[in-house]
This record gives C-alpha cells, structure tokens and sequence, in this order.
C-alpha cells in the first residue's frame, strides 16, 4: 500500500483543516493514506436494536424470589 509521511509546520495545514490550538504553531506529522473503495453501505454497519418477538412474560416473572432461591443462588 502507497502512503505518504511527512513532519511540517502546522501553519501549511491553516487552509486545510482546522487544527486544535495544541497543535498550532508547531511541528507535526501527516501522515496520508488511500481512502477505502468500499460501497458506502457496507463500510458503515450500524447496530440493529429491535425488541425480541416473544410472548409477555408472565406476572410471576416480576415477583421477588423466595429465601429457598436467593440462596441456591449464593444471594
């Protein structure tokens, strides 16, 4: 892969990018690499959140556990 690296003063970068004020007035490094090609869709994956298709869970569900339980359960 092709690449490109090079130490200059910040001041060259001022028309390019607006750079952070630590990185004014000093020495930095660029460093330039190929952009991917790939399809736009497929490079960005968002998450899927989604509710699970299932049956309510039962009232029982909300009850507090039994002193039996809590302690099978090291609780």
């Amino acid at each position: 892969m092709d690449y490109l690296r090079r130490t200059i003063g910040s001041s060259e970068l001022a028309g390019v990018f607006d750079l952070p004020l630590a990185l004014r007035d000093r020495r930095v490094e660029v460093i330039i690499l190929p952009a991917d090609t790939v399809d736009s869709k497929k490079q960005i994956m968002k998450p899927r959140f989604d509710f699970v298709d299932a049956p309510p869970l039962p009232e029982s569900f909300f009850d507090p556990l039994s002193e039996e339980e809590l302690q099978a359960w090291g609780l």
